[in-house]
């Protein structure tokens, strides 16, 4: 393996694939100090405010002369994006998506046209007050069927549904009615307290058309004994859940989650192209990518918005970016705080930096729509969707989306998980040998001469999560959700 690689021929700045010496060569030139993998090496001298450049890409200007040979990072360069926003206009350049031959996948068909690779009972609080009653029935209901015949049963806790007003009760009301209707959910109990703001009522006609033998609620102020009332309606519910069974499903029908979290240096080089590769397979066969946490896109914007498919859906992907910067500013935040002191440690200097690796996630595919934060999916291929960089947060809200898994980089390793299956990608082998137990597939080995192979032994993966395998997070049961939050609380 190379101990470096040029990502673009008009990069000035070469990666360190490993760790590096100095006086080690590379490029014809000699190193001046230790290099660690991931970082940034000068091909050439660069003056100060010179750009520097990599994926073609400008991520950073010098603040003092850098010799050729030096390391680049954030003692030596800053972000391009304190200075005035960037103007964009919509110059389109993508190609058209030919789809290719169907594949078939096993999975749980829904009444409602979906399809869920898990078969899972959900339960599901309207307000935190009863996640305790909630965390008490799945305990309960577990120890009274040990031979279960689902995917499993789960509390879906949150801290919220009181105390909230306006769009931000909104927000958790519409939040959790996209989590109830998450076609991995076989089946949904939904349990009120009765005083809170996010009254069951309300969220019920969020919900639209739904099966009522399927989905159930219960205000636990109502009832007696609150446990045995729960356990009646969750035997209810499961009765017409046990006997569902996997069936051939195009893959078409599958959704899948792009984001990555704890990235470093090699995040843009190793995983995120892998990810990027699938999602063009996977649109080619008909299939639906989401990619999200916008914040994430400052610096790299052009990328997407000139792959937007027509001008509408680059007038929405603008808006959303926009609207993602003026909240930092109403909240007196500059837009470029990211990237975090790990993905600095990892190789990555500034936000464009972390950018231009970040959109590769979403291949090389056109955008065919634009989400706000609680939209549901609405067109097959590549989606953007309104939300933030937080890894807790955008997993979240890819669940919402509809998503059924999510495939999730890093580099940095995290053992997080979701109530959908998340896979987890690392960026450098390494990592993948020190968190055997967080990390489902390595792309540390991947380069120009093997990615056909490491992106068919991907797709053989992933298809086996969609048919039942567990991911790593699903083995450890790592299943946490984070709502969105931007009001007061009273």
């Amino acid at each position: 393996m190379k101990e470096y690689i040029k990502i673009n021929e008009n990069d000035n700045v070469i990666i360190a694939l490993c760790d590096m010496v100095k006086g080690d060569q590379v490029e014809n030139i000699t190193l001046l100090e230790d290099i660690r993998r991931g970082h940034k090496i000068a091909l050439k001298d660069i003056k100060v405010n010179e750009h520097i450049i990599k994926y073609g890409h400008v991520i950073a200007i010098a603040t003092k002369d850098i010799k050729k040979g030096s390391w680049v990072h954030t003692h030596n360069v800053k972000t391009t994006l304190d200075s005035e926003d960037r103007k964009f206009t919509y110059n389109p350049k993508f190609n058209e998506v030919k789809l290719e031959e169907d594949i078939k996948v096993k999975a749980y068909k829904r009444d409602n046209g979906l399809v869920g690779i898990r078969n899972e009972l959900f339960i599901v609080p309207t307000v935190g007050c009863v996640n305790g009653e909630a965390k008490n029935l799945e305990k309960r209901f577990l120890s009274l069927h040990q031979d279960l015949s689902i995917d499993g049963v789960h509390a879906i806790t949150h801290p919220y549904g009181c105390s909230q007003m306006g769009d931000d009760k909104e927000n958790t009301k519409e939040s959790l009615a996209d989590i109830i209707l998450n076609p991995n959910a076989g089946g949904v109990l939904v349990i009120g307290l009765g005083c809170e703001e996010n009254q069951i009522g309300e969220l019920e006609k969020c919900l639209g058309s739904y099966n009522p033998k399927r989905i159930k609620f219960m205000e636990i102020q109502k009832v007696l004994d609150d446990e045995e009332a729960g356990l009646k309606l969750l035997e209810e519910i499961y009765s017409e859940m046990k006997d569902d069974k996997r069936e051939l499903v195009s893959l078409s029908n599958i959704r899948v989650g792009l984001e990555c979290g704890g990235s470093d240096g090699l995040s843009g080089i190793t995983a995120n192209p892998l990810i990027g590769l699938f999602s063009d397979f996977i649109i080619k066969h008909g299939g639906t990518t989401v990619l999200t946490e916008v914040p994430e896109m400052f610096g790299a914007e052009d990328v997407l918005l000139n792959r937007c498919i027509n001008k509408d859906v680059y007038d929405k992907l603008l808006y959303i970016i926009d609207d993602f910067k003026d909240y930092y500013r109403r909240n007196n935040q500059v837009i470029f705080e990211n990237p975090s002191p790990g993905n600095k440690e990892g190789g990555i200097t500034t936000l464009e930096d972390k950018s231009c690796g970040c959109v590769e996630k979403g291949g090389q595919s056109p955008v065919v729509d634009v989400l706000a934060h609680t939209e549901r999916v609405k067109k097959n291929g590549l989606n953007v969707l309104s939300g933030p960089g937080n890894d807790l947060v955008a997993t979240t809200a890819l669940m919402m989306s509809g998503c059924q898994l999510v495939l999730f980089s890093t580099g940095r390793g995290t053992p997080l998980g979701s109530f959908i299956p998340v896979v987890k990608i690392s960026t450098n082998t390494d990592l993948y040998n020190r968190k055997p137990h967080w990390i489902d597939f390595d792309s540390g080995l991947i380069n120009n001469d093997n990615k056909e192979e490491v992106l068919k032994d991907f797709i053989k993966y992933i298809i086996d999560v969609i048919e039942g395998k567990q991911t790593k997070a699903e083995i450890n049961d790592i299943r946490e959700i984070a709502i969105f939050k931007r009001g007061v609380t009273l």
